[in-house]
């Protein structure tokens, strides 16, 4: 993606991690010129409350996501391998397979 003029400022996807064991969220998105007047920004909108571990910024024309629309082909069970999910497994009993009891 690219920029529709130059030096107008670009968007900058904020990521905040409130503290230490917890993951990076997306708290929102600045309009800067530069990774630091973008960092300055998320600064003061984002962290007013509690004092974050530590703050992201992130040009959002770098960040790679996939759409809903291509749901499948990332996040679709594999069907064909169903040793993966616990429903192939029989569950654990005393009768065998033909329902004998094992002693």
């Amino acid at each position: 993606m690219s920029r529709a003029r130059e030096g107008a400022p670009a968007s900058w996807e904020v990521f905040l991690r409130a503290r230490r064991g917890l993951a990076h969220q997306h708290v929102g998105s600045v309009r800067a010129a530069d990774p630091d007047a973008a960092l300055a920004l998320a600064r003061d909108l984002y962290t007013r409350r509690g004092d974050p571990l530590s703050l992201w910024v992130v040009r959002s024309d770098a960040v790679h996501a996939a759409s809903p629309d291509e749901r499948d082909p990332y996040f679709a069970g594999a069907r064909h391998k169903p040793y993966r999910y616990p429903e192939h497994f029989a569950p654990l009993t005393e009768k065998g397979p033909e329902g004998d009891d094992h002693e």
